[in-house]
Parts: C-alpha cells; structure tokens; sequence
C-alpha cells in the first residue's frame, strides 16, 4: 500500500497536479487579501488636502479727511503792501480802521476767489471803485475792491476756489494799481486777511478768529505816490517843496505828501 502512495506522488503527473492545486491556493489567498484591503480602504476617508495659507496683510489706514477750511491768496506771487489795522492817509485829519490789506499788482492781472463760495454782490462804490463780494461757509465774506473790471460772474453763481472773479485796477478813492481785500466773519466784523491766505486749517476751532479781529493802537502814516481823484492836495506846502510835517493830538505825526502824477 506505501508503495502505491510513493508511486503515486512520485509520478512527475501527480507533482504536476500538486503543483497546480498548490499554486491557485496561492493565488486564492492573494486575491482575498487584496480584496480584504480594498474592503478596509473603502471604509476610510480620503486624506484632507493641506489648507493654502493666505498670506495676511495690514488694512489700509483711511484717508485723512479733507481740511474745514482752505483760503488761497487772491494774487499768488504779490506781497501785500498795506496792511490791515488803524491807518491814516495824508488826506485824512485821523487814522481810522483800514480793514482789509492792499496788494500791489499791475492793472490787468487776475483777481482769484480766495474759497469756495458764491457771489453775493458786484458794483460800483465811490470809495472803494469797482468791487466784488463773495460769501463763503459759516458765513465769511470776502470783498475785492479798486478793480479794474469784473469776470462778468452774476449774483448767485458759485465759483471754487481759484477762480477768477475780476481784474486788478485802479477805480475809486485808490493811488495806483492794486487790490483792496477783506475778510469778514458772519457778523460783519473784518478780520486780519493775513492770518487766512495760503493757509488750511483742518477744523474750524483752529481758525485764529480772536488774533485776526484784533486791532493795534498804532497808527501808520500812509505815504502815497499819487493822489486819488476826486481828493483834494494840501494847499500849502513846506519851502522846500517836499511836504511837511506837523503833530497832532496824542502825539501822533501827520505828513503831507507831495503829488506825482502817474
């Protein structure tokens, strides 16, 4: 009986057969565990992507907010050559308030609106000659006067803030070819222009409204080149032809000057 089973399992066909059966167990099993793991996979969740990191930036700070109040000077690049406070002319027998500032320039150049505003009024004075007012926010006023001739803007029209509203010249009680300009706060009370042109202020309590309402004691002798029509000269004047010069009241000095035409 041992003989046949040797026999058997030696045969190189029954090795063949063995073989065989051997190797598709193999096989089997493999599949299985293949098939096991796809199982166990199928189950799992796929793996999250890595999160794209943004890269944080500081917020833009906000713009400033605009200035409350900008006053550009009405004829950039002229210096002023009368300023504001008491004043007296030598026509005059006392000094008196001069309420704006004279800014000499040639006849013809352009008068500039010192702000935003709209105007008020345009005329003729027979002191103040050709003129032009123009109201602003918070209920300042400013006034060009001596002019030469308007811009032609009516009554109503709102003009910023550098626009041309007249041109320069010599009308009414002037002695040569220059703008009067004033300020005025809502009341009517003028205030020192040269505290305000080509300067901003960013809020209104930074205007300087008691500096510019306030007036010096002092008066200043005006001399004058030509005499204003419609004014008449001293009659009499020192020898040498040269004006003269007395005191007056509170010690103050009152000159004559002489008259040259143009």
């Amino acid at each position: 009986m041992a003989s046949r089973v040797l026999a058997a399992t030696s045969s190189p066909y029954s090795r063949a057969a063995f073989a065989a059966v051997g190797g598709a167990i193999v096989i089997w099993g493999m599949i299985n565990a293949v098939s096991a793991v796809g199982a166990m996979n199928a189950g799992l969740q796929p793996p999250a992507p890595a999160p794209v990191v943004t890269p944080v930036t500081a917020p833009e700070p906000p713009p400033p907010p605009p200035p409350a109040f900008v006053f550009d000077a009405p004829l950039p690049g002229h210096v002023v050559n009368s300023p504001f406070g008491l004043r007296q002319m030598p026509w005059e027998e006392n000094g008196r308030l001069h309420e704006g500032v004279d800014i000499a320039a040639p006849a013809g150049a352009p008068v500039h609106v010192a702000t935003d505003g709209v105007i008020m009024r345009s005329g003729v004075s027979s002191t103040y000659g050709r003129f032009v007012e123009v109201g602003h926010k918070d209920g300042f006023h400013t006034f060009y006067a001596h002019l030469g001739r308007d811009a032609g803007l009516k009554r109503g029209t709102f003009v910023k803030r550098g626009t041309t509203v007249a041109y320069v010249g010599s009308s009414g009680r002037s002695t040569g070819s220059h703008l009067h300009f004033e300020l005025r706060n809502k009341a009517g009370k003028p205030l020192n222009p040269a505290l305000f042109m080509g300067k901003t202020f960013a809020e209104k309590d930074d205007l300087p409204l008691k500096a510019a309402a306030r007036v010096g004691r002092k008066v200043r002798l005006a001399q004058v080149s030509r005499w204003p029509e419609g004014v008449k000269a001293p009659g009499k004047m020192a020898a040498n032809g040269e004006g003269g010069v007395t005191r007056v009241k509170g010690g103050r000095v009152r000159v004559r000057i002489n008259v040259v035409d143009g």
